[in-house]
């Protein structure tokens, strides 16, 4: 009876001990992680807009009694006719923020993270590029809380194991039976295994468990090289170019509308500008002469002496190859906007990969985008079709269109 109960106690010891350490314990929502997970795809922290607004002072345009429904489910709010909010949706070109599943607590620690971004002391620019595959999160701290749960399982444990052994030791007495011989060394281990097979069965299985949950999230992540920021040859800022010079994104890229890839821009795009540009605001004149050497350009003369070389750019966004993915489609007829993918590139002094751009990433933009059909010729036709199957009214987001289907992708 003694035994049995003990191997429960084990058990159960073992079962709250798991539970401790596969789930993070904190005090209070991590405003930060939130903003990233639900928030950074469309907004930016600063007044810069990406999808949406940029944040900077939200609280104070609005107030929180506003924003908690709003960012809860941002349609029921624009349904009620409520007037700020059918506003923001119009000037925004009626595109859809998808509602949040954040409970209060969590929706005031990203207004918090947001206001503090803001509070901050503007930044040093810096060219200096993180290791590819570096934590890009801040250091989250010791977690004291789990190793006082473990302490105190362990403690526990060890005061249940002499309660036993003292019961044990009265029983023998009460019965008259000898004090069993103590085994040590290889015999007294053996003697051991053999006697708590079911704990040891136990250990086996959480190890087993916690071992395919780790493993599976590390093979997930093969591949994928979020926030990966390389240092360029030619030093570019395009937090000048398309932020503080206003330089559309497709005025240098403009593969992104007409194939299936975006293309690095010639030096010869650069040199549009720069024959005359000659010295950066930012670099002064020895980023640009990289560009005259790339093209054979004298400035002095101001004509072409030379022969040009390729300027070896490091490749920063790199889908695998079993995956089909059009630049055009989304961007002339999805009408994607580049910072859905990319982030707030027009606030970025080296561009880093923004998206994980893995395959749950895309199904889930899939999901909750919504087609663009009104006046969208390629559209018109599917557009009748797709009222009459799901309604007049009905929000016609790009999985409706075939936009999960294996083969739109893979093939």
């Amino acid at each position: 009876m003694i035994h049995k109960i003990t191997g429960k106690c084990c058990i159960a010891l073992i079962g709250f001990l798991f539970l401790f350490s596969s789930q993070p314990i904190s005090a209070q929502p991590d405003g930060k992680v939130l903003f990233q997970n639900n928030c950074a795809s469309c907004h930016a922290t600063s007044d810069s807009k990406v999808i949406g607004p940029g944040l900077k002072d939200v609280e104070k345009r609005r107030t929180l009694a506003w924003l908690l429904p709003w960012i809860k489910n941002s349609q029921a709010v624009i349904k009620s006719g409520e007037a700020t909010a059918v506003k923001l949706f119009e000037e925004n070109n009626k595109v859809v923020m998808p509602s949040q599943a954040l409970n209060d607590e969590e929706i005031k620690a990203v207004l918090a993270y947001v206001k503090a971004e803001n509070d901050k002391a503007p930044a040093v620019a810096t060219t200096a590029a993180p290791v590819a595959g570096a934590a890009s999160g801040e250091d989250e701290g010791f977690p004291w809380m789990l190793v006082i749960v473990v302490i105190a399982l362990i403690g526990i444990y060890a005061i249940l194991n002499r309660v036993k052994k003292s019961l044990e030791r009265v029983v023998r007495q009460n019965e008259g039976t000898p004090e069993p011989v103590v085994l040590k060394g290889k015999a007294g281990t053996k003697h051991w295994i053999r006697e708590h097979k079911k704990l040891i069965a136990v250990f086996l299985i959480v190890g087993a468990v916690v071992s395919s949950y780790k493993g599976w999230y590390a093979l997930a992540g093969i591949g994928q090289e979020l926030n990966y920021q390389p240092d360029q040859p030619i030093k570019f800022s395009h937090a000048m170019h398309a932020g503080t010079n206003g330089i559309n994104c497709k005025y240098c890229h403009s593969g992104a509308e007409k194939s299936k890839n975006a293309g690095i821009p010639s030096p010869n795009v650069c040199m549009n500008c720069h024959k005359y540009v000659q010295t950066g605001a930012q670099y002064g004149k020895e980023e640009i002469q990289k560009i005259y050497d790339a093209v054979g350009w004298d400035a002095s003369k101001a004509q072409y002496t030379g022969p040009g070389k390729a300027i070896q750019w490091v490749r920063i966004h790199n889908l695998p190859d079993l995956a089909y993915f059009n630049h055009s489609q989304h961007v002339v007829v999805g009408k994607i906007e580049c910072q859905t993918c990319h982030g707030p590139v027009q606030e970025m002094e080296v561009v880093k990969q923004f998206s994980p751009l893995n395959m749950g990433w895309c199904i889930q933009c899939h999901r909750d985008t919504e087609v663009k059909m009104e006046g969208n010729g390629y559209y018109t036709a599917l557009h009748e079709d797709m009222k009459k199957q799901y309604g007049k009214d009905a929000k016609i987001t790009v999985d409706k269109i075939g936009g999960l289907e294996c083969a739109r992708c893979h093939y």
